[in-house]
């Protein structure tokens, strides 16, 4: 849906929508030919599965794999392919960087390469967030020529790298090359020259390896999601909504803040998020619920607590209920099966309750069920909050 469309649709309502994201939601069979999401025990999601309406959701369109950036934004009602950003920004504003007019930055990972140069560990072993400061302190040494150098801790494997300076240019590809086995891609122009820019993240990098070399696991470093600050309409303005995000990872926080979203500050743990949720409930119409390890579990492989994650949402489900909000949207942002340790192209299980949703045969929560859902099985993911808005008496007629 067209975001000017709604602009025109929207109206004020005294109703309040939840959307609860289980980042990495989605999965493929494993144990017992169930998906992680089939074998957990989830009686609450069941309960409001039964009560509401259920489908799959496509994030970006039939066989791409998102990345969690464009896969949040197209949850959030803004096409992807119009509304890019690369995760640089995201970590910026998700760790309160202060990102200025011009300032060019990339999401960076701390990874294991052997002594080939080969990428053996992405995310260097998850090395703790007190190690990443330490990384960040030594990184933050190198100076380069015309341009201000910013290294910052994100969490854990995950850094921000800030390059401030005349004239840089966003338009640089991934030095990750995604995989393991593979040396890192040397910093190239998407528009195949080799400009000021290319030469600057080149420098950076061969200074990063020699400061690294003796750091094991995190012996270098990978960088991605070169961009700059855009300006997009934030959901105030697109949607009419009052918007707070609860979420703990700061990539997430960032794109919240990109949107307009109030970011509250909350705990580490669900729970904790569920409290920062129940204090805050009568400031605001719309609540992005975040929970992230769903995501972590699948990229590293791991069923067993990939469930737990999903059954230890569930159990909380009783609490965001007695709340009483109008709409309660429930789904991931993209897939992430174990089986595959990362993202996928898969369409993601998807749950929307209302008092005035039409209710379809669906009784569990889960993909094949989804599948049979009255969403359908490949909802385009820019039209749940649309959607969402309808059941919460937000939007205007269209037409005569």
């Amino acid at each position: 849906m067209d975001i000017k469309i709604i602009q025109k649709l929207k109206k004020t309502a005294d109703t309040k929508i939840i959307l609860l994201v289980m980042d990495g939601l989605g999965g493929l069979p494993g144990s017992q030919g169930l998906t992680e999401l089939e074998k957990a025990n989830t009686p609450n999601l069941d309960k409001l599965a039964k009560i509401g309406i259920c489908g799959l959701h496509q994030p970006i369109a039939a066989g791409i794999t998102p990345g969690s950036g464009p896969a949040h934004l197209s949850l959030f009602g803004y096409n992807p392919i119009k509304y890019q950003v690369g995760r640089g920004v995201l970590a910026a504003l998700g760790i309160n960087f202060n990102l200025k007019n011009g300032d060019l930055a990339a999401r960076g990972n701390f990874c294991t390469v052997n002594k080939e140069g080969k990428v053996t560990d992405r995310r260097a072993g998850r090395i703790s967030t007190e190690k990443n400061k330490e990384l960040c302190q030594l990184l933050s040494q190198i100076k380069l020529d015309r341009v201000e150098v910013f290294v910052e801790t994100v969490k854990e494997h995950r850094f921000l790298l800030v390059l401030r300076g005349k004239d840089l240019s966003a338009g640089i590809a991934d030095t990750d090359p995604q995989v393991t086995g593979e040396l890192p891609h040397p910093p190239k122009s998407l528009s195949g020259e080799i400009n000021k820019t290319t030469k600057l993240i080149e420098e950076f990098l061969d200074e990063a390896k020699k400061i690294l070399a003796d750091q094991h696991p995190a012996n270098m470093a990978l960088l991605r999601g070169f961009s700059k600050h855009p300006s997009w309409p934030s959901m105030e303005e697109a949607f009419g909504l009052k918007s707070a995000a609860i979420a703990g990872y700061p990539m997430y926080r960032g794109i919240a803040k990109l949107l307009g979203m109030d970011v509250l500050e909350t705990g580490e743990t669900i729970a904790s998020e569920v409290d920062t949720l129940e204090k805050n409930f009568n400031d605001y119409d719309f609540f992005y619920f975040h929970v992230k390890k769903t995501d972590s579990y699948g990229e590293d492989g791991n069923f067993k607590d990939k469930v737990k994650i999903i059954e230890e949402t569930d159990s909380l489900i009783p609490r965001i209920l007695k709340l009483n909000p109008d709409v309660v949207l429930v789904t991931g942002d993209h897939s992430t099966p174990f089986s595959l340790a990362g993202h996928s192209w898969h369409p993601v299980p998807t749950l929307l309750w209302s008092k005035y949703c039409r209710i379809d045969r669906v009784e569990k929560f889960g993909e094949r069920d989804c599948l049979r859902g009255a969403l359908g099985p490949r909802i385009a993911a820019v039209d749940l909050v649309p959607l969402a808005l309808a059941n919460a008496l937000r939007l205007e007629k269209f037409g005569a």
